[in-house]
C-alpha cells in the first residue's frame, strides 16, 4: 500500500506574477490575509512553522522528511506547461530535487494543464470561474515534447514513481485535453508519447484526472490507464456550508462507480477539507454561488479526515492490484486542504495518515 500526496509548487515569487500583481507576491499574502467572513469560519489557516520558500531546499527536505515519518510515499508535483512556457518549476528542481531528502524521495508528476490565476483574490463574479486564456490547448506534436521534455528531465530517475513497473503521469483536466484536442487527435498523442517513450526503455501508465461524464466512458479507448481525482469532496452546486464527514462518505461511496464507468482502475483521493476563502474577495453576506466563494467545508478535522482516508485505503487494497491512494493535498494553503503541520492542528493531518495506512 502506497500514499502519495500532492504538491502546489506555487509558493514562490515568479516574473509573471511579479508583473501581474507586485514583485515578491506569493499566495502567502492571500493566506495569512483572510479573515473569518462567518460564525465559526476557521480563517485564516495557516502553516505552523510560517510562511516559507518550497525552491529553499533546506525548507523543502524537512519537510520531505516529515512526510516520510508519517507514512506519505510519494509528492506528486503540478507541473504547468504551456507548448513549452513553464512555470513554478523551480520548486521541483530547486526546492525538492535539490535537497538532500528529496533526491531520494520518490515523486511523480501531473500536468497542470491550466496556466496560474493572474487575478487574486478573484474579485468580479460575472466572469467564467476558468478564465479561457488560462486553458492549455495542446496537439500531438505538443504533448509528445511535453513527454520527451519531462522524459529526459525527471522519468529516468531512480526515484521517480513508478506503478507495475510504469512511469505515472497524470493529467489534471483529462476533458479539457480530450475535449479541446478531439478523441482521434489526443488517443494519437497518447500513443505518440507511449511510443517514444519505449524507444527509451520505458512504459507509461498515464492517469485521467476528474474526466466528467461527457468523456468517462471513452478514457479506456483513448489510452489511459486509471482515473483518479485532485479534490473529490464538496458538492460544487450543493449548500454553501458542507460538514466535512458527510461529504467525505458520500464521495467514497462513488469510487466503484467511476471504475465501472471508466472501465479502469480507480485510485481514491482524499482531501483534508476545502475552502478556497483566501482566493476569494470578500463579498461580505452574499456569496457568489461559485469558485472561489462558494461552497466551505466545515467541521474538518484530523479525526475525521483519518476516517475518510482509511476508507481509501480499504478500498485501494481491496479493488486495485496495486493499491496507491492520494492525499490533496500536500500544502494547498489557498483553498484549504494542506495535511503539512498547521497552527490549528499541528502535526496531527499527519499523525492521521501514519495511523490510516493499518486501516
Amino acid at each position: 500500500m502506497r500514499i502519495a500526496a500532492y504538491v502546489y509548487p506555487g509558493w514562490h515569487a515568479i516574473e509573471e506574477r511579479d508583473r501581474s500583481f507586485y514583485p515578491g507576491f506569493t499566495e502567502w499574502d492571500l493566506v495569512y490575509a483572510c479573515a473569518p467572513r462567518f460564525p465559526g469560519h476557521a480563517q485564516p489557516r495557516l502553516p505552523r512553522d510560517g510562511r516559507y520558500d518550497d525552491r529553499d531546499p533546506v525548507a523543502v527536505g524537512e519537510r520531505v522528511a516529515l512526510a516520510r515519518a508519517h507514512g506519505i510515499d510519494a509528492f506528486v508535483y503540478g507541473f504547468f506547461w504551456c507548448r513549452g512556457k513553464r512555470v513554478f518549476q523551480a520548486a521541483l528542481d530547486e526546492g525538492l530535487l535539490g535537497s538532500r531528502e528529496g533526491a531520494r524521495f520518490p515523486f511523480a508528476l501531473m500536468w497542470a494543464n491550466r496556466m496560474p490565476r493572474r487575478v487574486l483574490p478573484v474579485r468580479r463574479a460575472d466572469l467564467p470561474v476558468i478564465d479561457p486564456a488560462r486553458r492549455v490547448d495542446s496537439d500531438v506534436d505538443d504533448f509528445v515534447r511535453l513527454i520527451g521534455y519531462l522524459c529526459e528531465r525527471y522519468f529516468t530517475r531512480e526515484n521517480y514513481l513508478r506503478v507495475a513497473g510504469r512511469i505515472y503521469f497524470s493529467i489534471f483536466d483529462s476533458t479539457h485535453f480530450l475535449q479541446e484536442m478531439g478523441f482521434i487527435h489526443a488517443k494519437a498523442a497518447i500513443r505518440a508519447a507511449r511510443d517514444l517513450l519505449r524507444e527509451r526503455g520505458l512504459e507509461l501508465h498515464l492517469a485521467a484526472i476528474e474526466p466528467s461524464c461527457r468523456v468517462i466512458d471513452r478514457v479506456r479507448e483513448a489510452g489511459f490507464d486509471s482515473v483518479t481525482h485532485y479534490v473529490l469532496l464538496p458538492d460544487w452546486k450543493g449548500p454553501f456550508l458542507q460538514p466535512y464527514a458527510p461529504a467525505a462518505a458520500k464521495r467514497a461511496g462513488e469510487w466503484a462507480g467511476i471504475a465501472r464507468a471508466s472501465g479502469l482502475p480507480c485510485f481514491p483521493s482524499v482531501s483534508p477539507g476545502w475552502d478556497a476563502s483566501p482566493r476569494a474577495a470578500d463579498f461580505g453576506v452574499e456569496k457568489p454561488r461559485k469558485y472561489p466563494w462558494w461552497p466551505v467545508v466545515v467541521e474538518e478535522n484530523p479525526d475525521a479526515f483519518e476516517e475518510a482516508l482509511a476508507r481509501a485505503v480499504r478500498f485501494a487494497r481491496a479493488e486495485l492490484d496495486e493499491p496507491l491512494a492520494f492525499v490533496a493535498s500536500w500544502n494547498e494553503w489557498s483553498e484549504g486542504h494542506a495535511v503539512e503541520p498547521c497552527a490549528r492542528f499541528g502535526a496531527r493531518w499527519l499523525e492521521a495518515i501514519a495511523r490510516a495506512r493499518s486501516a
